[in-house]
Parts: C-alpha cells; sequence; structure tokens
C-alpha cells in the first residue's frame, strides 16, 4: 500500500515533467486540425453533390470524412490506408508500401554513405590544405544554391544516355544533397580544438596525420553526428525527388507522382506519411549510434 501511495505521483510527475506529455498534446492538437481541415476543404464538394436534398451538419461531417477522392483525407482514412498497403498486403507485392519504401530506403542509404565519404573528405582537404579552403569551400556553399528539382531531371538524362539508370541516379542526386551539412560540420569539428592543445601537439613533433587522428578527428566526432542527422533526412528527400522525374515504377515517390496523376489523395497522404516514418527511424538510428560512439570515447552523449 505504502509503495503504491509513493509510486503514483512519481508517475504523474514523470509524466508531467518527461516529453510524453508534450508530445501527446501536440499529437492532440495536430489531429483536431487535421480533421477540422478535412472538413473545411472537403465540405463544398458533399454540398454539391447533395443538390436539393436537406441535410445536417452531422450528415456533412461524417460525408466529409469518408469521401473516396476527398481533398484532405482524414487522419483515419490515412490510418486505412496504411493498414491496408502495409499489414494485408505481402511485402513482396508491388502494391506494398514496404516494397516501394525498400526501393527508397536503398537509394537513400547508398547516397547517404557516398555523401558523408565525400563529404569527410572535402573536409580534411579544407582544414589541412590553404588552397582548397580558399578555392573550395565557396564551390561547396554555391552547390546547394541550385534547387535539387532543377538539377534532378539533368542527373537522370545525362547518366541514362551512359546506362546508368535505376539506383545509381538517384543515390547521386542523394548525394549531392547530404554531403553539404557533412562537409559544413566536419570543417567545424576539425578546426574545433583549442591552440594551447594544437601547439602541444606541436612540441610533440607531431606528424599532421597523428595530429588529425588523435586531436582533430575525436573533437570533431559529436559534430559529424549532428551533421549526420540532418543529412540522411534531407538524403531520404533527395532519393524521393530522384524518382519523379523518371517516371518510376517503384518507391514512395513514384507512389506520390501515381496518386497525383489518378487524384487519390489518401494514396499520397499514405506515402507522406511513410516518408515521415522512415526518416523518423533514420534519424532515430543515427541517435543511438551517437550515444554508443561517444560512450565508447568516454564522453557523455
Amino acid at each position: 500500500m505504502a509503495a503504491a501511495a509513493i509510486g503514483a505521483p512519481h508517475g504523474a510527475n514523470w509524466l508531467r515533467t518527461g516529453r510524453t506529455l508534450p508530445v501527446l498534446v501536440v499529437t492532440l492538437a495536430i489531429l483536431a486540425i487535421w480533421y477540422a481541415g478535412a472538413v473545411w476543404l472537403n465540405a463544398p464538394q458533399v454540398v454539391d453533390r447533395y443538390g436539393d436534398e436537406p441535410w445536417t451538419w452531422t450528415q456533412l461531417v461524417e460525408d466529409s470524412w469518408a469521401m473516396d477522392r476527398p481533398v484532405l483525407p482524414a487522419p483515419h482514412q490515412v490510418l486505412a490506408e496504411l493498414n491496408k498497403t502495409v499489414l494485408q498486403t505481402a511485402a513482396t507485392s508491388k502494391r506494398s508500401l514496404v516494397y516501394h519504401a525498400w526501393i527508397t530506403l536503398s537509394a537513400t542509404l547508398l547516397g547517404f554513405v557516398l555523401g558523408t565519404l565525400l563529404g569527410i573528405l572535402l573536409a580534411v582537404g579544407i582544414v589541412h590544405v590553404r588552397t582548397l579552403d580558399t578555392s573550395l569551400m565557396p564551390w561547396v556553399i554555391a552547390s546547394q544554391t541550385i534547387p535539387i528539382l532543377a538539377i534532378a531531371p539533368m542527373v537522370v538524362v545525362v547518366l541514362g544516355s551512359i546506362g546508368l539508370t535505376g539506383l545509381v541516379p538517384k543515390a547521386l542526386i542523394s548525394m549531392y544533397l547530404c554531403f553539404f551539412p557533412v562537409t559544413i560540420g566536419m570543417v567545424k569539428g576539425l578546426r574545433s580544438p583549442d591552440v594551447l592543445s594544437l601547439e602541444l601537439m606541436h612540441t610533440w613533433s607531431a606528424r599532421p596525420s597523428q595530429v588529425l587522428w588523435k586531436l582533430r578527428w575525436p573533437a570533431s566526432v559529436p559534430f559529424l553526428f549532428a551533421s549526420l542527422k540532418v543529412a540522411i533526412a534531407i538524403s531520404l528527400v533527395g532519393a524521393i525527388v530522384g524518382e519523379m522525374p523518371t517516371g518510376a515504377q517503384a518507391g514512395i515517390g513514384a507512389r506520390l507522382l501515381s496518386g497525383s496523376y489518378y487524384g487519390q489523395t489518401v494514396q499520397i497522404w499514405a506515402a507522406l506519411v511513410m516518408g515521415s516514418v522512415m526518416a523518423g527511424l533514420l534519424i532515430a538510428a543515427i541517435a543511438w549510434m551517437e550515444r554508443i560512439t561517444l560512450r565508447a570515447m568516454g564522453t557523455k552523449p
């Protein structure tokens, strides 16, 4: 009895001070706005269908949330589509969102790995070679001023002319987007050691490679993981955008495109939710690797 009495306030306090209650409140607010928006946007079509027939507000709300091709589907319609295409369809079927998610995820991961390697190499070069710092860094920054929607079709066409189709063009578009935050973050991280530490390494006659691996690289690890969380998210965006100009038959981008062609807004929103879930899981995986790495280095995550 005493333990239960003591435990109850602790549970309530945890709910009040932790993240659960704020996240729950924001989620409920988003759902309320979503349902209200569905009524507001779908009601004109429903009223047109009523014609001269009498109708009530309750009937209008219910019909607005149950349209086959709504302007804005209600959350429960999106959940029903996810249930049908994720849980009730075999993962290997082309009608399954899991199948399409895997197509996009494979391009995302390949582009992320290539972009991370490119970003780290560029950062090491910029930090150690003065000429690269003055000549390359402005081009790295300028590369992100060009909209990806303008570059993606050109990348697909050029690579297609030399026989590279499918996974590679989408991965290269993802790489183009995600190398930038890795480069910027790593340049900042590699330059983060203070002057006294660098001078100490100099008095020990440490070679540049020793300074890099024993001082600069450990100092840059927190900056690297912060950059990777941004890079993995925009790498996913790059893969989805890369599927659109190719008229791809599979992938989250292909589902978005086919949904817009045939006016299947429920399919579009289900694909968007799937993409959001993928992004969240990928960022969570990076955060998990960050905690393990920093703990192994003896640093508080």
